[in-house]
Formats: structure tokens, sequence, C-alpha cells
């Protein structure tokens, strides 16, 4: 790990653990409906929303209320992305000479149902396929709405272990409202502005066509001296894709492209975006639960989970490819080069840069790369798949991160318990049967669709006709990346493997419904029985939930929970892959 790098990293994980606090308490008004310095903008907008669409704020829900709503709320949105792709070209592209055509039915529910889980598993270039309208409208709108739902839920979930003796969780339409309001709104437009000084465009001109300061040929021996450089309102698309850890990008290469991304600065503001609200809902989670330090405890666990994947990723990276080095090669750090792998990877951004992004995205269920993850080392591409395969539990998508990471607190506490003796209670609720049930379909859901799906795509043609460019463990890699991206709504791929077809549209489309709604269910579910309960006092047969070594149980069981699923796929993949290094 270079100097460099380094700073970069105590910078990032600095500032977030700065603003844990602030933001948290911030989010806890912002829900309990108290008083906030925004509200005198707000307040008569979030009436007006209430008037128009007939909510009555102060009607609540039970958790099948809630869960209904949530689930006919993201069927709307899909449906509504899908109408939108598939007439593009009829809606204003504001470039005459740019006509998209309609996306093909299965790309396009797929794009639909991609948007609406906040995974924004992408198969198309957006510069080329999608018009303007598309982008603002269809996509950036869901980039709001969907990262909103999740935050919900995790707000939901919540108040199902602070409240006792109700069945209520508060109300969705209310909640969602006051998410988009008070939270992602003002601060994607602070962020979006950002980017703009920083140089993003933010238009709706035509693309310009522009010469080239030296020609050259494509493979037809044709020579090309200009060339179209797309343009459009891509700021207000950039900043929302991360705070609402969707991750969809303006352009196909996503946070590669300059214009989305052009300078160190805006990578980290980016990726602050991702990881801040997350992990400020430890922080809320313990003030609501009247606990501070159980918040905090959860948030060390994350801190210590996402710091051994920024080591693991940088030593890996840094360490670059020892084949190539056999070669002569020189892979060292210098005053002149970044050494190490930096195939697939910006010089403005290098290994910390590439390396923060890479980890930050793949905890934070937001595939915004910013380089190539197919072209990274076996195990630091490993470090990317095995932080999807824990489960959203280190910062996480909005809402979701924080009850993923309580149920493997819950899995973890009830383990702990029956091995010294001590009752499975967590915050005064008992963990009786019927709550173990859910804790334990919630963690079994993943790989019983993960890893069939990967079987089936790598023993049938459909499947193995996309691996265009690798065969072999790292092809296998890439299968598997396609199919845990999707369940954990993230939406990073391997680029390696072309998903554009049926099959692939299709299986992870299914894939990425169930790691969304499937999930958000059975988590109202639990939430439900745990509202309904009292709050038990503490006795001496109560094991203790926020001690470093309850964090410590929280880590080992996350560990052993996704290596009892997952170690045998990995072993033919990244860790075949880099024995043969």
């Amino acid at each position: 790990m270079n100097i460099f790098s380094l700073i970069q990293y105590v910078l990032f994980l600095g500032i977030i653990v700065a603003l844990v606090k602030p933001v948290g308490v911030y989010l806890e008004r912002v829900f309990a409906g108290e008083r906030t310095f925004i509200d005198p903008v707000m307040r008569p907008l979030e009436r007006l929303i209430y008037r128009l669409a007939g909510v009555n704020p102060q009607q609540e829900m039970d958790w099948k209320q809630y869960a209904v709503t949530f689930l006919l709320f993201g069927f709307g949105g899909t449906l509504f992305l899908y109408l939108i792709l598939r007439i593009q070209p009829i809606l204003h592209t504001f470039d005459p000479a740019f006509q998209p055509a309609p996306l093909a039915p299965d790309l396009a529910i797929n794009t639909a149902i991609s948007f609406a889980t906040t995974t924004t598993w992408q198969a198309y270039g957006g510069e080329t396929t999608m018009s303007y309208f598309s982008q603002i409208v269809g996509l950036a709108a869901q980039n709001f709405l969907a990262g909103a739902a999740g935050l919900v839920v995790g707000i939901a979930f919540i108040r199902g272990l602070a409240r006792e003796r109700t069945t209520f969780l508060g109300n969705f339409w209310v909640d969602v409202t006051r998410a988009v309001l008070w939270v992602l709104l003002p601060i994607s437009i602070i962020g979006s502005l950002i980017l703009v000084w920083q140089g993003v465009p933010l238009n709706f001109n035509s693309y310009p066509t522009v010469s080239l300061l030296q020609a050259t040929v494509d493979t037809n021996g044709n020579q090309i001296t200009t060339q179209v450089l797309p343009m459009g309102p891509v700021a207000a698309l950039e900043f929302i894709k991360n705070l609402g850890t969707n991750g969809g990008g303006f352009f196909n290469v996503n946070g590669v492209h300059p214009f989305a991304n052009p300078t160190p600065l805006t990578n980290l503001i980016s990726m602050l975006a991702i990881a801040i609200l997350p992990a400020a809902l430890t922080h809320t989670f313990g003030r609501m639960v009247g606990r501070p330090r159980q918040g905090w405890v959860l948030f060390w666990v994350m801190f210590v989970l996402f710091l051994a994947g920024i080591f693991m990723s940088d030593w890996a990276e840094q360490r670059g490819n020892p084949r190539i080095a056999a070669l002569g090669v020189d892979t060292t750090v210098s005053s002149i080069q970044a050494g190490g792998n930096m195939e697939g990877k910006e010089t403005r951004f290098g290994i910390g840069g590439s390396v923060l992004a890479a980890v930050t995205t793949s905890n934070g269920a937001t595939g915004s790369y910013n380089s190539m993850y197919d072209s990274y080392i076996p195990i630091g591409g490993a470090v990317v798949l095995v932080n999807m395969m824990l489960g959203e539990i280190i910062f996480g998508g909005l809402g979701t991160g924080l009850y993923s990471i309580i149920l493997v607190s819950l899995v973890g506490l009830f383990v702990g318990g029956l091995m010294v003796g001590r009752t499975p209670e967590y915050l005064g609720k008992k963990i009786s049967v019927n709550e173990m049930k859910l804790i334990l379909l919630y963690a079994l859901v993943a790989p019983m669709i993960i890893l069939p799906l990967t079987a089936l795509a790598v023993i049938t043609a459909p499947g193995l006709t996309a691996l265009t460019t690798n065969s072999g463990a790292h092809g296998f890699s890439e299968i598997l990346v396609a199919y845990t991206t999707s369940m954990a709504n993230n939406g990073l791929n391997f680029a390696g493997v072309s998903v554009n077809n049926p099959f692939y549209n299709i299986t992870t489309a299914v894939t990425m419904w169930a790691g969304r709604f499937g999930l958000v269910v059975l988590a109202l579910a639990l939430a439900g029985q745990f509202v309904q309960q009292v709050h038990k006092p503490v006795t001496p047969g109560t094991m203790p939930t926020d001690t470093p070594l309850f964090a410590m149980l929280v880590i080992a069981t996350a560990i052993i929970v996704s290596a009892l699923s997952y170690f045998p796929a990995l072993a033919l993949g990244p860790l075949v892959e880099h024995m043969l290094l």
C-alpha cells in the first residue's frame, strides 16, 4: 500500500466516522416527524402531496399492509419504466440526430426490474441506448423512488424492535414522502452541483462531433478523424445513483467515463454518497431503540469488515500479477508509475481510488464502478464477490443494509446463547421458534437462488455462449458474479460475460426480484413479530449485545454462514484462478 492510497482510505473512513452521529440524528428526527431546519420548505410540499394522493398521514400500517404497499409501489415503478423503455422513439430525445430504438421486451423488463429494485444491472450502453427522457424521467426517477422505498423499510424494521404491544410499523406513503423530500432530494441537489463544478455535464444539448488530434483506423481499415461526444443531464443522474445505492450510470462504462467521474474529488464524493447514509442508520437505530451503544456495535462491525476488504484488495492489486512480473515487467511503485495491476484501471484514480470504489460499491449495493473488476487479480475480484455474498451487511443498501446485519446478529445471538446457556433475546425481544424460522429462511434464500442458476448457466448453451472472452475458472467467476450481484441488488459486473440475451435477461430479472421483494417481505414479517412483543428487562441470564465480544461473534457468524453457503463456488472460481497464478 502506498502513501497516497493510505491517505485516501484514512480520509474516506474518517469522514464517515465523523458524520455517523449527526446524520443519524437527522434521520431519526425526519422519520419521527420532528422539526428540522428545512421544514419551512418541505412541510408545504408534504401536505400538498398527501392532499393530491389522498393519504391520511395519521393512519399507520401493520407489517402485511406495509409489505403489500411496498410490493405495489415496486410493481408500479417497474411497469412505468417498462412502458417508457418500450415507447422510446415517440418520446422527446432532445437530439434530432439521435433516435434510440425501443428496447427489446426481455431487455426492457430486465432494466425496469433492475432500477425498481435498486440493482441497476445494466445490459445496455446508456449513451447509445437511452434517450434523455428515459434517463431522467425513467431511470433517475426510480433512483429516487426505489432508494427511498428501501430506506423506509429499514426504518419500519427498526420500529418493530423499538415499539411494543402494537401491530403498527408506520405509514409507507408518509415514510417514502419524507425520505424523498427531507433526505434524498436536498442532498442530491447539493451533490449534483458539486459534480457540475468539477466538470460533469448538465445540459440537454445534442451530441457534438469533434475532430481528433490524431486520426485512427477502424477494424475495416477506414480512417477516422472525428468522434461523437455524448452529452446530456449527466450530473442529475450521477449523484442520486450513488446516494440511492442504485449505481446505474448515464454512460456504458459508468464511473470510468470522464464526464461522469472526472476527478479524484468526484470519486471520493461519490463513494461517500454511497456509504454515509447506510452507516448513519446504525446510529439512527441506536437512538430509536433507546440504546445508542447497540448502534455503535453494528457500525464498528461494518467498519472492521470494510477495513479488511480494503487491505486485502489493495494488497492483491498493488502486488500485481506474478506472471507478468516473471516476464521482466517492472510492477513496482515509482515516481513515474503506480505499479501493481493497473489493467482496467484509470490513471486518474490509480490503484487506491479504484480499490476504494471496488470495496465501497460491492459493500454498498451500488454497482457504480470506476474500474473493470473483470481485470482484477483473482483475490481482488474475490473481495468484490465475497462482499456481496455476505449479504449487504457492510453498510449495504439504504435500509436493507441495516436489517441485513441485524438478522446476521440474531443468528449469532441465537447460536451463541445456546452455546453458553443464555436466553436468546435482542433488545428485550424474545427470539422464539417463529422468529428463527423467518431469520433462517432469510439466510437461505440467496444461496438457494444464486447457486442453482449459476449451475444452470454453466451447463447450458445459452449460459456458456455469453462467455465471449474467458472460459475456465475466470469464466465461472463471471457467471457467479452475475447472479450474486443480481441477488444482492448491487448491479456491478465482470464485463467478460455478455448478458444481453433472453436467458440472462430473464434469469437475472427473477434473481433481482427475489433479492429485493422476497427478502423485504421476510424482514417486515419479522418486524411484525417483534413489534407485538413487550420489552423484557435485562437479567443475568440475558446475553449482552453491546460489547466487543458480541461484535466479534457477529463478524464470525457472517463469515461462517457465508462460507458454508458459498465456499465450494468460490473454490471453483477465484481460488482456483489464484492458485493457477
